[in-house]
């Protein structure tokens, strides 16, 4: 029984993570409450675990006496040596109780402790998976949609999370089976374990996926210097070559668009903006007001600036409800006051 009950502790941590000495330490004390319980609590017991051997034993210790007045807890020295000859006046006797004479309501008591060790180490396992991962994406595949509330369900092959319907890009629609990826950004020690907070929405999606698809972000030639993102409709990235010979930009677009159009595809035909990093904030900020032409860039502050267009490209540079300044303004640090020449 003891060499299959090592056999389960080995197979646990192979398959679920678990460490063998946690469940140890758990299956320790399970067996010493089951003892207490069986005993009415006012024994003491020795509980000896030897993983090498496979061999679990449970000693009922009792204090050696010339007079017994508690049973429970005194032996004589007569009966003592009948155990062990050695055992002196004033030493403690040991005496071997088989695990399988617990009551069946201690051993119950002992078998949930096991089974709330179990559950707390797969928690624990599960938050440092999630927190491994925090900040990161990970592809998902849809298993549930909730038609109440539109939120998804997802098996993150760590296990299941939500993605809530106020963290989907506007619009975009699922069915069960589709692999998506969401970007992990925040998790919580709960007690029914990690709560995940997914999003397709963040930021922080779009300047993974660019890490992902773009070989020479990967290999660090080209840097992401900033990305400001209105999910759904238009996203800003700013990138910048380490190396002379490589245009940033053109290293994001792809041969005939192919890398910058598998990242809009992930993003559901999200517009996305490439912008070319300068130290400069006025050729900074003249670049990121693209699609629109600048004439001029006035840095009138610390952390802001006037623009000069031509008349022509005032709505542009604006955008529709001014997203496009608006977007700017947000990956450049500066506050952008747009005007036209008449």
């Amino acid at each position: 029984m003891n060499a299959e009950f090592f056999e389960a502790l080995d197979l646990l941590e192979k398959e679920k993570g678990i460490p063998k000495e946690y469940m140890l330490e758990r299956v320790h004390a399970a067996l010493i409450g089951a003892f207490k319980r069986d005993r009415g609590g006012n024994t003491n017991v020795r509980v000896a675990i030897d993983p090498v051997k496979k061999d679990i034993r449970v000693y009922e210790q009792r204090a050696i006496v010339e007079e017994v007045t508690d049973e429970s807890t005194e032996i004589s020295l007569e009966d003592a040596k009948k155990l062990n000859k050695r055992y002196k006046l004033g030493g403690i006797a040991e005496i071997e109780v088989k695990t399988k004479n617990f009551r069946r309501l201690s051993a119950s008591a002992a078998k949930q402790i096991i089974i709330q060790g179990i559950r707390e180490a797969e928690r624990s396992i599960l938050i440092k998976e999630y927190e491994s991962k925090r900040e990161e994406i990970v592809t998902a595949i849809v298993t549930k949609i909730d038609d109440s509330n539109g939120n998804v369900i997802l098996d993150t092959g760590t296990s299941q999370a939500v993605l809530l319907k106020s963290e989907q890009i506007p619009g975009e629609r699922f069915t069960v089976g589709d692999r998506i990826k969401v970007f992990i950004t925040e998790v919580h020690r709960e007690l029914r374990g990690p709560i995940v907070t997914l999003s397709r929405i963040h930021p922080g999606l779009v300047k993974r996926i660019f890490e992902l698809e773009i070989p020479e972000i990967q290999d660090g030639v080209v840097l992401i210097k900033g990305v400001a993102r209105e999910a759904g409709s238009r996203t800003k990235i700013a990138v910048e070559s380490r190396d002379p010979d490589v245009d940033p930009i053109g290293a994001c677009i792809g041969n005939r668009g192919m890398r910058i159009n598998s990242i809009i595809n992930e993003l559901r035909g999200e517009k996305i903006d490439i912008v070319k990093y300068s130290q400069d904030p006025a050729e900074y900020i003249s670049a990121a007001l693209s699609p629109a032409e600048v004439i001029s860039v006035e840095i009138d502050g610390e952390r802001s600036c006037k623009v000069i267009v031509a008349p022509d490209q005032l709505s542009l540079a604006i955008g529709k409800e001014g997203q496009n300044a608006r977007l700017v303004a947000r990956l450049t640090g500066y506050k952008i006051d747009i005007k036209s020449i008449y």
